[in-house]
């Protein structure tokens, strides 16, 4: 197949990238590093089923020749991103998101949509199932990657019933791993960053707070099962276990054996109280659930930020 990724250099881009190329498949990235790393796909870039474009989805999509699918995984993902770029973030999922459904309709493809648990916003009702509407602010800071990626999938589904599109939507939970950017803002890379340069991990609130953690590899996982069903409503792809931040936090001066102390901080406006997917309709629809534990997923993460930290400290010298 020929698949359009958008965010095609980003963290989860990059990954899925890989996974297609390896399948056998052509891919065409498209990125426009805002937040996304040319680093994070530099191995391919001499491999002739792979291919660059340097562009902004919010401004009109053009790719030469035939496509299979176009998976749109454009935009800014952590707090620190969408609260820097709001009217980006909300471009993207509004104007972006109509431009890569256009493109799709345009060239008979296959769409999947990357959305997100913060479309259950702060929620009432835990696990949180595909069909909850959720608890959003719409005009709460957080409310522009929410709302953004809300309208995303509403569009989405009128382009399956008004052009039938066939659309996936996949919605994304807490994910973590190799190139998740150091100053990405999110938990996992905060405190492992943290914790290795042993400094104060910086809990919100008193840490009883809940989220659940997923390997980049499992989601990877999910979005291949859902491009091989024939399912068109939304998904849920996250890993069921759920920790307290504080909970995390301990786990992560475990696995690093950092002396870092633990640092309480005011809670940020419409952050979450918990957060856990309920995943029955993949497992039922996709034969689908992670197979990486926390504790192994985190290895691997934060051996990647020490080779990072350490060639990054060779060419300073």
């Amino acid at each position: 197949m020929r698949i359009l990724i958008t965010g095609g250099a980003g963290f989860i881009g990059s990954h899925l990238t890989d996974r297609l190329i390896t399948e056998g498949h052509v891919v065409v990235a498209m990125d426009n590093l805002v937040t996304g790393d040319l680093d994070n796909i530099a191995h391919h870039r001499s491999n002739p089923r792979f291919e660059y474009i340097h562009h902004d989805v919010s401004n009109h999509i053009h790719v030469a020749g035939p496509l299979d699918w176009v998976l749109h995984f454009a935009s800014p993902a952590s707090p620190i991103d969408y609260l820097q770029l709001p009217i980006q973030t909300l471009k993207v999922g509004a104007l972006g998101t109509h431009n890569a459904l256009g493109l799709a309709k345009a060239k008979g493809a296959k769409f999947l949509l990357a959305s997100t648990s913060e479309v259950y916003g702060d929620p009432l009702v835990h696990p949180q199932p595909e069909d909850y509407w959720g608890n959003v602010n719409p005009i709460g800071p957080r409310g522009v990657y929410d709302e953004a990626k809300r309208y995303a999938e509403a569009i989405t589904m009128a382009y399956h019933r008004v052009h039938q599109v066939d659309v996936r939507v996949v919605r994304i939970f807490n994910t973590y791993g190799p190139r998740n950017r150091i100053n990405d803002g999110r938990v996992v890379p905060t405190f492992i960053n943290q914790a290795l340069r042993g400094e104060p991990l910086t809990v919100f609130g008193k840490g009883n707070q809940t989220r659940s953690f997923q390997y980049v590899a499992d989601l990877v996982n999910g979005v291949r099962q859902l491009m091989g069903a024939n399912y068109n409503r939304p998904i849920n792809i996250g890993n069921p276990r759920e920790m307290t931040i504080l909970e995390f936090a301990k786990l992560i001066l475990h696995l690093t054996e950092s002396p870092s102390q633990i640092e309480y901080k005011p809670l940020p406006e419409d952050d979450p109280k918990t957060r856990q997917p309920d995943i029955s309709r993949a497992k039922s629809i996709l034969n689908w659930e992670p197979e990486v534990p926390v504790e192994e997923g985190l290895r691997q993460t934060i051996d990647w930020y020490q080779i990072r930290a350490a060639s990054h400290s060779s060419d300073l010298r």
